[in-house]
């Protein structure tokens, strides 16, 4: 089957509903949902039951790109600088450090077991460098585990942070494959550039795009959503096109905005949460569909030796080497090691070798293609297990409320306050926007000469206004009463 103008709607829909089918399905075996999607859209390719002809790795690419815009985007906004703040050397150790020796390690074996040169064999072990935690956690969320010592932030921390550095380290190798003569010199500064410039951007466009969805007024809410989409591939875009390394640029950007206060910031949220989602099915149904079965085969002993040679020796050494400078059990260290398995990122980065066209392109993608779902496979389906035997699994507890959930509920009364705006009050004649309002309280309703008025971001607070107030604990409402207030001896 050919893919058309005519069908390819009502193939994609079929795909789109079996893929998420399939990962209900994989919260209740604990199959990772990463191989689920992979396996429908092989299912689908042209050597499976489907007969989808695919083979375009140009368009994969493009794809793999903008996935992975939303996907890193969307975990920075949900990302909460207090979580990971404790851990944040460790994150950064795991996704610098860490990677940096995991390729070399990978690299170096590679070179040694097959007629790889040394710069071919670096580009592979950087290709599958970096960690993909998504998998891990739909695991952990359906197996009701929750992790001990602060791993499950330092492991979110590290596969959000980690996918910029084997970009920087893939692409700069490549370049070694494709001109020899290139010195090494030049690969550190493209290394560093890359980081320093995609750091920079991060926090740069972070603000900047705080002011503009701020301070631009659009009629409808639903289109800020849209800004913020529009505002992403900018800030990916730019910094690449200054050098810079963009993965890094819109993670750190969507960090800053997911921890300060921005418009319409929970529908934002809740948008690129789903289209997360899309990406992620989208992204690993064309994999799945670009990898021809047949082609893997005669590479199942070669990609066998690396994949376990990844799992059990280059990750557990790279995990306690980078994070031999901080004070950690063993049993921390053996499971951080254990959740090194590979995502969809490594195969979308070794498209670049494909359209690159050097000599060993196709035979690098059909490896990296085999340690992913290898390592998804030995990995994946064991972690519950290895962290009750190396006893870091505790009960997950309850899921807290999201604060729409609130507001159907009947909550004890201390949860909920009104609050009174006299004119001497710093809130008064303020936008909500512009209050720097408790992030563990919020507003729900304002009653304002006998009408109730529902708030929103440039929503002006006025004096004699009733806000009733809603927050996590009793002890918030004494930061929402400094907040309207200002009174400087009521802050927390």
């Amino acid at each position: 089957m050919v893919l058309s103008t005519e069908n390819i709607l009502l193939i994609g829909s079929i795909l789109l509903f079996i893929s998420i089918i399939a990962g209900k399905t994989s919260y209740k075996f604990g199959v990772p949902i990463l191989l689920l999607f992979l396996t429908v859209g092989m299912l689908a390719g042209s050597e499976g039951i489907g007969g989808i002809y695919f083979n375009n790795p140009k368009l994969s690419q493009f794809i793999g790109i903008v996935s992975l815009n939303f996907i890193l985007f969307s975990g920075g906004l949900e990302t909460q600088i207090s979580a990971i703040k404790p851990v944040w050397k460790k994150g950064l150790a795991l996704s610098t450090l860490g990677v940096l020796i995991s390729a070399f390690l990978l690299g170096s074996f590679v070179h040694f077991i097959t007629d790889f040169n040394f710069y071919e064999s670096m580009l592979l072990g950087s290709i599958v460098s970096s960690t993909d935690a998504a998998a891990v956690f739909s695991i952990l969320r359906s197996k009701n585990l929750a992790l001990k010592n602060n791993i499950r932030p330092i492991l979110e921390l590290e596969s959000g942070s980690n996918d910029p550095m084997a970009y920087a380290l893939t692409i700069a190798f490549l370049s070694l494959v494709i001109n020899p003569q290139q010195s090494v010199f030049t690969t550190i500064f493209f290394l560093l550039q890359q980081m320093a410039l995609g750091a920079l951007g991060g926090f740069a466009f972070g603000k900047f795009n705080q002011y503009i969805i701020n301070h631009i007024r659009l009629d409808f809410e639903g289109l800020y959503p849209v800004l913020a989409i529009a505002l992403m591939f900018f800030t990916f875009s730019v910094t690449d096109f200054l050098g810079g390394n963009g993965f890094l640029a819109i993670y750190l950007c969507s960090i800053y905005l997911g921890n300060n206060e921005i418009i319409h910031k929970r529908t934002i949220i809740k948008m690129f949460d789903g289209m997360a989602w899309l990406m992620q099915i989208v992204l690993f149904l064309t994999l799945g569909l670009l990898v021809f079965p047949s082609q893997i085969i005669p590479y199942f002993g070669t990609g066998m030796k690396i994949s376990l040679f990844l799992i059990f020796i280059a990750r557990p050494i790279s995990v306690f080497l980078a994070l031999s400078f901080f004070r950690l059990s063993w049993e921390t260290l053996v499971f951080i090691g254990w959740v090194g398995f590979r995502g969809a990122v490594p195969i979308v980065f070794a498209t670049y070798p494909l359209l690159a066209g050097i000599s060993k392109a196709n035979i690098i993608f059909n490896i990296v293609f085999f340690i992913s779902v290898t390592s998804v496979l030995i990995q994946g389906t064991s972690l519950t297990l290895f962290a009750k035997w190396l006893q870091l699994g505790t009960p997950d507890p309850n899921k807290p409320l999201s604060e729409l959930d609130h507001l159907f509920l009947d909550l004890p009364k201390p949860l909920l306050q009104e609050f009174t705006i006299e004119y001497k009050d710093f809130a008064a004649n303020k936008k909500i926007v512009d209050l720097n309002f408790p992030k563990s309280a919020f507003i729900v309703m304002i009653k304002r000469n006998d009408e109730y008025i529902r708030p929103g971001g440039f929503t002006e607070i006025q004096p004699n206004d009733i806000l009733m107030v809603l927050a996590d604990s009793p002890d918030d409402f004494e930061a929402v009463k400094a907040c309207l207030k200002q009174n400087k001896n009521l802050l927390i």
